[in-house]
């Protein structure tokens, strides 16, 4: 491993730049130095645990990277490659008086023949306050700590305190700049006790806070247990950097809170704020860091001819969908540049979970607005339509400054986002299910059309429920199953095959009669099959969608679309084992295909390649949580 340099320590972990060779009278500027002496070698790794000064946390280095304390036998890979074995495992220790700590790292000594001794300048540190163990010292003498939390330094620095934390979670996520909004003059990484920054430490104790309120319950327990020590091992190295960016995300709100409060309830004072009295933000938080749908591309433009379906390599972009979420997963709005196709079955699926995408196995199955609108509209900067998700008041509205939908009896009241929702979905629950889906369309007019889903929950999962269909008082369409999916016997030449036809569920369609004579037999084709993955003797369950079929008259009427047979969705994964496979996560959709129905098929047959020809391509990109909020702050 590579030292972090001077220089990236003090532009990455600073808000105030500071020289690297600028010598201080008072006290270390950048934590490296422990009360203004260098690290020894041949001396313990010493430091300071700071919220206030706190006695009896637990403090570590984290030399494998999973931000909990790992005990030993640990093995470490050096940079050479070598591997050498640490018997008494990560060195550990409690803090003392004035917060500081003394890490023996004599156990970090390597033969010299196999490589270096480790440096413990080389590991970030950590330290974990303890309810009921940990102490803080006050002016009021040391008071136990409540709630647990948990701090980080980054490599080198060796004053552990929730501002430490911010700065080596902002270097982190690539924030290397100075943030104005984080006001001049803040130093993140020195003990600002001992600098007598009552501004800084009056942050640190709200972010403290912060950090204790994100603790998941359960951890929260295991540290009250009787012995409990603060070695117990309980986040997973992806939930503790999430709460880690969260920290980040949220330092900036938390900071601006401290200011307004002290100056308009404590005259200025920082030192007098009783931070118990702050409205902290309140965040959930989904730590086991799930992989989410996070962009879909359509393509649904022909570029030679104007008309679909269109040859594979001629289809155009002509719509990009972004879907933003909370720190908790849960989906908060899905903006189109181009044109979205909003459908209900697709929202009651979402219903269904809550709104919480990593629940469905596979997430957002397919739709494209055919419209030569939306290309028009996706070749000018900006977003066009929007759904926007109101969980709480269980509403969902969809905003639209396009004419992409006028076949659906959808207009747009404006040429900009931001008025009267051009449909409001709203919801109602029986014994905790989806009873009914309603949209309220305003017509221009004045009358309202209304459209209602009912959803059939009979032999269905929420990978594909059935539903029924209704407008202003009438079905309109329904998709119905009999009965429960049907294994088959796999042809010779399927067996093995990345794509197999393993199974198919019949249902039935009606509605928008009279229907095309070709439109039955009709199916969702599924691959169900158990590989051994990743090893000979384990067995890994894969369900996916393939096919499907259905009738949308108003998509098929539309000028440039050339079908009187229905449609149908074909759907492409990964090979399991392959690139860009993810075990857990097997249902995920990369590609999908509108084609024209095709009709009955036999099952158990190795699944089509991708179509020569289609209407559109719709194209999946997924990221985890963590990737995404990292995002959102660069």
């Amino acid at each position: 491993m590579n030292r972090l340099s001077c220089s990236l320590s003090v532009t990455a972990l600073m808000l105030t730049l500071v020289g690297c060779g600028e010598e201080s009278d008072v006290l270390p500027v950048d934590g490296r130095d422990f009360d203004g002496v260098d690290y020894s070698q041949s001396a313990p790794y010493t430091g300071k645990v700071i919220d206030g000064y706190l006695r009896d946390a637990r403090v570590w280095l984290d030399l494998d990277g999973d931000s909990q304390y790992t005990p030993g036998p640990l093995s470490v890979e050096l940079a050479n490659g070598n591997q050498v074995i640490l018997e008494a495992g990560e060195p550990t220790t409690m803090s003392g008086a004035g917060g500081v700590f003394s890490l023996d790292v004599s156990g970090m000594t390597v033969d010299p023949t196999v490589g270096p001794d480790l440096d413990p300048r080389d590991y970030p540190l950590y330290a974990l306050a303890i309810p009921g163990l940990t102490q803080e010292e006050t002016v009021d003498g040391e008071q136990l700590v409540s709630d647990a939390f948990l701090m980080s330094a980054s490599p080198g620095v060796r004053n552990i305190t929730p501002l430490t934390t911010l700065a080596r979670y902002r270097a982190l996520a690539g924030l290397f700049v100075q943030d104005a909004n984080e006001g001049e003059g803040l130093n993140l990484l020195r003990d600002y006790i001992l600098a007598r920054e009552d501004r800084t430490h009056a942050y640190a104790r709200a972010l403290a806070r912060f950090m204790a309120s994100q603790i998941p319950e359960a951890y929260r327990n295991l540290l009250t247990m009787p012995g409990a020590d603060g070695t117990e091992r309980y986040l997973s190295r992806e939930a503790a950097f999430l709460l880690g960016i969260s920290v980040v995300q949220h330092a900036d709100d938390i900071f601006a809170l401290v200011d307004d409060t002290v100056s308009g309830v404590y005259a200025g004072d920082y030192g007098q704020l009783e931070v118990d009295t702050l409205e902290l933000p309140q965040v959930s938080l989904e730590l086991t860091d799930p992989l989410l749908l996070t962009t879909v591309d359509v393509y649904a433009e022909s570029e030679r001819t104007g008309t679909l379906p269109a040859n594979r390599s001629d289809l155009a972009i002509s719509a990009r969908l972004t879907l933003d979420y909370r720190e908790d997963g849960r989906l908060m709005s899905v903006s189109a540049d181009g044109c979205l196709s909003p459908s209900m079955p697709e929202l009651a699926r979402l219903i269904g979970v809550g709104g919480y995408m990593a629940k469905l196995d596979t997430q957002w199955l397919p739709s494209a607005a055919l419209s030569v609108q939306s290309r028009i509209n996706y070749e000018q900067a900006g977003i066009d339509e929007r759904l926007i998700f109101d969980w709480d008041n269980q509403r969902i509205y969809f905003e639209t400054a396009t004419t992409c939908h006028e076949h659906e009896s959808i207009y747009a009241g404006s040429t900009e986002l931001g008025g009267n929702p051009e449909v409001t979905y709203s919801w109602q629950r029986q014994d905790g299910m989806l009873a009914e889906l309603v949209a309220d369309i305003p017509q221009p007019d004045d009358s309202v059309l209304q459209r209602s889903l009912i959803p059939d929950f009979a032999h269905t999962s929420n990978a594909f429920p059935g539903y029924r269909l209704w407008e202003t008082g009438a079905e309109q369409a329904s998709l119905i199953f009999s009965d429960e999916a049907a294994a088959c016997t796999l042809e010779p030449e399927a067996v093995g095959m990345d794509l197999v036809v393993s199974a198919r569920q019949a249902y039935q369609f009606s509605g928008y009669d009279p229907q095309p004579l070709t439109f039955q037999g009709l199916a969702l084709e599924m691959d169900q099959r158990t590989f051994a993955y990743p090893n000979e003797g384990d067995a890994l369950e894969v369900s996916r969608i393939l096919r499907y079929g259905f009738l949308d008259p108003a998509m098929s009427g539309l000028a440039n679309v050339d079908t009187d047979l229905g449609f149908e969705w074909a759907l492409y994964y990964p090979a399991v084992g392959d690139a860009g496979f993810m075990p857990d996560n097997p249902s995920l959709i990369r590609e999908a295909y509108l084609k024209k129905y095709s009709g009955v098929r036999i099952c158990g047959r190795e699944f089509e390649d991708v179509p020569s020809a289609a209407f559109a391509r719709v194209v999946y990109e997924y990221k985890a949580l963590s990737d995404y909020l990292v995002g959102l702050l660069e």
